[in-house]
């Protein structure tokens, strides 16, 4: 490596020390650089430092104070912006990205901010969330060729595959650059980095557009009508064959379980629960819920107050 060669990666690697986001801006024009698949997930793995899967407190902080201070021409320190200003941006900021305003930024929302490689971006389906978990379970058991509870690397990229099909894209992108795709949503969502994604993971990369069971309404029994039941029976029975079953009733399921176990569960946690449910109801129907049964599921769901949850 000659002496200017040298000097140059001595430059970036003091930049990236100094400032994480500057190396990823045009020196001249200081616009933000389409990052590739890779890039992106180094960009939220150095602002995420405890893996929880959120920018949020002090990471949020530090990723604005370096986002804003990174498009100046001259080398200011991330310091320069003051509390005052922080507080400004930190609200206006999540005014625009924050989409669920839980008050942190999630993969998908930072996702929404850089500039990125747009085959890779095609995969977050911004504008497609699915509508219903019934639609996800049918998903599940589509690419869970083995059965195994769990989508792996291969599964992984044959859905990736299918997402780039759908989007007319699939031509664009070459063998390796799927693999590059895979293993970084692998890096990304795996937040158990056991290689391969669990339900709640995948529930992750592939957003419901509402649980409809999280709704106030059945956070009181009172509140509870005979409309209510209808509406929630009608969004699972999706083959109007009078009972919830097959998927519909996984995606129930996964429903109610999200309300217990929020960002942590997988296909075993979904059968456990499944058995206790059925049980609850006292059916002998394996595998099937009546309007009868949701009712009771739903009754019970009512009485527990928010501070259960």
């Amino acid at each position: 490596m000659d002496s200017a060669a040298a000097a140059a990666a001595k430059r970036v690697q003091i930049e990236k020390a100094h400032n994480f986001m500057r190396q990823y801006r045009d020196p001249e024009s200081r616009e933000l650089k389409k990052l590739s698949a890779n890039q992106f997930m180094d960009v939220w793995a150095h602002y995420d430092k405890d893996g929880n899967g959120y920018i949020e407190g002090t990471e949020l902080d530090g990723f604005l104070r370096e986002f804003v201070s990174s498009a100046n021409a001259t080398d200011i320190s991330p310091e320069a912006v003051t509390d005052t200003m922080l507080e400004e941006l930190k609200s206006c900021f999540m005014e625009a990205y924050d989409d669920n305003q839980d008050g942190k930024i999630d993969i998908r929302e930072l996702a929404q901010l850089l500039p990125m490689e747009e085959n890779f971006l095609l995969l977050f389906r911004f504008d497609n969330p699915l509508e219903s978990s019934v639609e996800f379970m049918k998903i599940w058991r589509e690419y869970d060729t083995d059965n195994s509870g769990y989508i792996e690397a291969d599964e992984l990229k044959n859905f990736l595959r299918d997402l780039l099909k759908e989007a007319k894209k699939i031509n664009d992108v070459s063998e390796d650059k799927l693999i590059e795709y895979t293993d970084t949503m692998l890096q990304v969502f795996d937040a158990n980095k056991d290689g391969r994604l669990q339900l709640s993971e995948m529930a992750k990369l592939l957003p419901v557009k509402e649980n409809f069971l999280c709704r106030q309404v059945f956070k009181g029994a009172t509140k509870l009508t005979k409309e209510d039941i209808e509406k929630v029976f009608s969004l699972y029975d999706r083959d109007n064959s009078g009972t919830i079953e097959n998927e519909e009733l996984k995606g129930f399921l996964k429903d109610l379980l999200e309300l217990v176990k929020k960002d942590d569960y997988d296909a075993q946690d979904l059968a456990a629960f499944e058995e206790t449910i059925m049980r609850g109801v006292g059916t002998d129907k394996h595998g099937k819920i009546s309007r009868k049964e949701l009712t009771m599921i739903l009754l019970t769901l009512a009485k527990i107050s928010p501070d259960d949850e």
